[in-house]
């Protein structure tokens, strides 16, 4: 995965205080997302870069890419829309509970995958899932998996529903802030990576945490937990990010801290190659939208959809930032 340099990400805000202009910043993202080593590598795509009231650029990149309203599998993507969902179910005062199950340390980690036809309860419940058994070793550290949102949206009162049953709950739910006319689907009733949306309907979501309609908004990266088993062994278990970066874990996302290559935005990739973020400022917001199955049980982590995105968007974010387009 390429990386960019601490350094040029943190000068960068000075250049755009400066002397960017939006059309610089436009330029300099399309042509990123267009020819840069990175994003050649993860086309075809949809990109979008906004801030808290529209969108400001996007476009296709590549030959057949999607568009804005393509709606596609967003897999880890749905983390960040449950997350959410507590939040605003709470009022944004989580319990020590809820916040264990959002950090995925709450022990929940033998979940592998949901039937399309299956309940919340039911799949957590199924024998492929440990019948929804906690592991003892897992409990207390970070450990990436999907029983942690499905157990919690059993507890929760979630358990009875069905696929569509737990979209509902989604949409009326975020709907004050988001309008009734988003949407949000599930393939299966699976909180954590079930999801279904398209970019316009994510980017509409992702404006809402911007400013602050959504209550996940003012809890973005909050008592964020270490994730790398090799530099915190006894604070965490399993990461899908490659052990050469150091990100954090927040309520249902992922900050993006690494000391050498982070910038310390906020996103959360989806297996297929859906990547939404917000900069660490909070004044943007930004997408990388395909679905791409291939590579993602690759060994390689260059050739996973997710790590591909996030390498392609976060050179579009920084060539926002500082309006130089990357190579």
């Amino acid at each position: 995965m390429r990386r960019l340099s601490l350094a040029a990400l943190l000068a960068a805000p000075l250049f755009a205080q400066a002397d960017l202009t939006p059309q610089h910043r436009t330029t300099a993202a399309r042509q990123t997302a267009e020819t840069s080593a990175a994003c050649v590598a993860a086309q075809p795509f949809y990109w979008e870069v906004g801030d808290a009231k529209e969108s400001l650029a996007g476009g296709k990149a590549g030959a057949n890419a999607p568009n804005a309203d393509t709606a596609m599998a967003i897999a880890s993507a749905s983390k960040w829309i449950y997350g959410a969902f507590v939040a605003e179910r709470r009022q944004g005062r989580l319990t020590a509970e809820d916040i264990a199950f959002l950090h995925f340390q709450s022990g929940y980690t033998r979940f592998h995958i949901c039937r399309a036809s299956q309940t919340v309860a039911d799949c957590q419940q199924s024998l492929i899932n440990g019948r929804g058994k906690q592991d003892p070793a897992t409990e207390g550290r970070f450990a990436y998996n999907g029983g942690h949102m499905q157990q919690h949206a059993v507890l929760t009162g979630l358990g009875r529903l069905d696929a569509d049953g737990l979209a509902l709950a989604m949409r009326q739910t975020l709907e004050p802030a988001l309008g009734p006319t988003w949407q949000f689907n599930y393939i299966q009733a699976q909180p954590a990576g079930g999801g279904k949306s398209t970019a316009a309907d994510y980017a509409r979501f992702l404006r809402a945490l911007l400013d602050n309609r959504l209550q996940l908004g003012r809890l973005l990266g909050q008592e964020a937990v270490c994730t790398n088993p090799r530099s915190c062994p006894r604070e965490a278990v399993k990461t899908p990010i490659p052990a050469a970066e150091s990100w954090h874990y927040s309520l249902g996302h992922w900050v993006e801290d690494d000391p050498r290559v982070g910038d310390g935005a906020f996103s959360s990739p989806g297996a297929f190659g859906f990547y939404p973020w917000v900069s660490a400022d909070k004044l943007f917001y930004g997408l990388v939208a395909r679905e791409q199955r291939r590579g993602i049980m690759s060994g390689d982590p260059s050739d996973k959809p997710a790590l591909a995105s996030v390498a392609c968007g976060r050179e579009i974010r920084a060539a926002w930032m500082d309006g130089r387009p990357r190579p």
